[in-house]
């Protein structure tokens, strides 16, 4: 039986509602059913005094916001839209690390930059502002269950791999909507693991094809031991700001434990662009470094991508 974490009790929230397969003529539908789902777990949160999830469930609905995918149970998932996705000629696809949940997909710590619902906001008005027509779809990915930073979870990459499956699929169904986007994935912190792992184990498939592009940001690793190991054909970048804690993070990788070579270091060999003076939940920061160059990863311009220092 699911239950709430820490509790014992049987979740009170509703399972996912089912959906039609990703398609053009589908996305719609799924937006308004996972609306409707939102609405119902916003009732839920109500009646039994959640009141930091109420709170975020009335920002999801917020006019012109949409979802794709949204699970109320548990910390939750939630899988939103900005832009058009049949339409843009880039997808960024945006692959939060621990700790993010629902209640913390729009704002943690005063920083809504530092969440994948914020991140996504602020990534798109950075496209807007430097391009006319950015073509650009953007997609905030809290597509599984992200480790909590002091678990034992962030040691290994299990929770990557059971959710780089789910983001293999999600990639998937993006080529059946759209099969002429390219597509780059932002990759935060554990995040990157997981990206990694889906890396690893995903090309060959048409959707990997669509891939051209992978940045690693405040990442503890990979589990890979080399960027090439990941890369088929996409470009691999790595950056991380200076004031990010993740350097003193050891990055070592024994008998299954730690995530491997820290992507920024020469050995690893990604392309390190550089992501500015900021900590670690700064990427994001409108009018940053790292969110320039972020975005022109997002966008498909390697060459106006600002080179950084690779980490000895």
């Amino acid at each position: 039986m699911l239950t709430t974490a820490g509790t014992g009790h049987a979740d009170p929230y509703a399972p996912p509602v089912a959906v039609p397969d990703m398609a053009p003529s589908t996305l719609d539908v799924r937006y308004a059913a996972e609306r409707r789902a939102i609405e119902e777990a916003l009732t839920t949160a109500q009646n039994i005094g959640d009141t930091d999830r109420a709170k975020a469930l009335g920002a999801f609905l917020r006019p012109g916001r949409r979802f794709l995918y949204f699970d109320p149970r548990g910390n939750g998932r939630a899988v939103e839209v900005i832009g058009d996705l049949t339409r843009a000629r880039r997808i960024a696809v945006l692959v939060p690390g621990a700790d993010t949940t629902l209640t913390t997909f729009d704002t943690r710590g005063g920083k809504p930059w530092s969440t994948p619902g914020g991140g996504a906001h602020a990534l798109y008005a950075q496209a807007a502002a430097a391009s006319p027509r950015p073509e650009l779809a953007i997609v905030a990915w809290l597509g599984y269950a992200a480790p909590e930073t002091f678990s034992n979870d962030v040691l290994t990459d299990e929770r990557a791999a059971e959710g780089g499956v789910r983001l293999r699929r999600f990639l998937k169904g993006v080529a059946a909507v759209n099969p002429s986007a390219r597509v780059g994935l932002l990759c935060h912190s554990y995040g990157s693991v997981l990206c990694g792992r889906a890396a690893l184990d995903g090309p060959g498939t048409t959707a990997w094809r669509q891939v051209t592009d992978i940045a690693l940001y405040g990442s503890p690793g990979t589990a890979a031991p080399t960027a090439a190991k990941l890369s088929g054909t996409a470009r691999i970048w790595a950056g991380r700001g200076t004031t990010d804690w993740m350097e003193d993070v050891p990055h070592v990788r024994v008998f299954g434990l730690g995530l491997g070579p820290d992507p920024v270091s020469p050995a690893f060999g990604a392309r390190v662009f550089d992501a500015g003076t900021g900590g670690h939940s700064d990427y994001f920061r409108p009018g940053s470094t790292s969110l320039r160059n972020l975005t022109a990863i997002a966008l498909g311009r390697p060459a106006a991508v600002a080179p950084g220092r690779p980490s000895h």
